[in-house]
């Protein structure tokens, strides 16, 4: 992925309030994301949750090989477009619970 089989982790928790629209917005960023070297690592829908703020039904994270290939996603006009079209409205909240650089594998 990046330089030294690094990556850069993103770990997100989203209130998801619209699971229909949300499916639609994954299809539709999806080769956006894919473009920028993005992929997803983990995914999870929460079924409870013990600390923490109780709105996050669901939890993933976003690798990128670098945080400069993430900046250059999520200021994709054409992501952009997407998002505001399906992600806004089938989410409620969302919550960035962490970054990090890790080793890729």
């Amino acid at each position: 992925m990046g330089a030294e089989g690094r990556q850069h982790v993103l770990l997100v928790g989203l209130q998801v309030t619209d699971e229909a629209s949300y499916a639609r917005y994954r299809a539709g960023m999806m080769p956006i994301l894919l473009s920028h070297g993005g992929a997803f690592g983990h995914d999870f829908v929460v079924a409870r949750v013990l600390k923490g703020d109780e709105r996050i039904n669901r939890v993933f994270t976003l690798l990128f090989p670098d945080r400069a290939a993430r900046e250059r996603f999520f200021a994709d006009p054409q992501y952009r477009a997407v998002r505001a079209e399906l992600f806004e409205p089938a989410v409620a909240a969302t919550f960035i619970l962490g970054e990090l650089e890790a080793t890729a594998g």
